[in-house]
């Protein structure tokens, strides 16, 4: 899944955020690079769309540099939430290592959160990707509405599949760096079992979380 490249030392890492239209995706991604060190982060691009947009940007683009020389990078996406650009979508999934799905927390909205999920477990298996073995958290967006799924409802139902959910008003940053913060512990521990970034490169979680240099909020 990862790009790794064993002889030069050097790994890039991607986490992509997916969810059904004006769910937030792009405002969760406007928010994290407002809050990033300027010196940690890529520019951030936009590919627009008629009715969408797709964000990207490369999160410490001169790299985390491991104790073994190992240079880490992390990428950040989001893609479009519009049927109509479902190729799109699927484009932006290859080599994901973590994904955060947006859900969208209004009552009249929980039907498109659940075609969009399922759209993303269709284009994940036509990529080749195993979305159960993947990292991956969800995020109920715009809890600052009124007329919202309770929590507990929310919870209840992705318990059972053991996937954490935060709960954020990404219009005001809350719950936006949690969220983050979730997807990357998960990436990590993810990447710790085959890589061995601790082990063969010295790299432990805490020093892996320090080095994204985003403060809780």
């Amino acid at each position: 899944m990862r790009e790794f490249d064993e002889e030069e030392l050097r790994a890039s890492l991607k986490v992509v955020y997916y969810g059904p239209a004006l769910s937030g995706k792009t405002t969760n991604l406007m928010y994290l690079h407002e809050r990033l060190p300027a010196d940690r982060r890529g520019d951030l691009l936009t590919l627009d769309t008629y009715e969408d947009r797709t964000l990207f940007f490369d999160l410490l683009p001169f790299y985390m540099r491991t104790p073994s020389g190992l240079r880490l990078k992390v990428k950040v996406y989001t893609v479009p939430g519009q049927v109509r650009y479902d190729a799109t979508r699927k484009a932006g999934l290859p080599r994901a290592d973590g994904i955060v799905f947006v859900a969208d927390s209004i009552l009249g909205q929980q039907r498109n959160n659940a075609e969009s999920f399922a759209n993303l477990e269709n284009n994940c298996r036509s990529v080749g990707i195993d979305l159960s073995k993947v990292p991956l958290v969800v995020q109920f967006n715009k809890r600052d509405l009124a007329d919202v799924v309770p929590e507990e409802d929310a919870r209840h139902v992705w318990a059972s599949a053991g996937v954490p959910v935060v709960f954020a008003s990404a219009l005001y940053g809350k719950g936006v760096v949690k969220t983050f913060h979730e997807i990357m512990r998960r990436t990590y521990r993810s990447c710790e079992r085959t890589l061995r970034l601790m082990e063969r490169h010295g790299l432990s979680e805490e020093m892996f979380m320090d080095g994204l240099g985003l403060s809780d909020e």
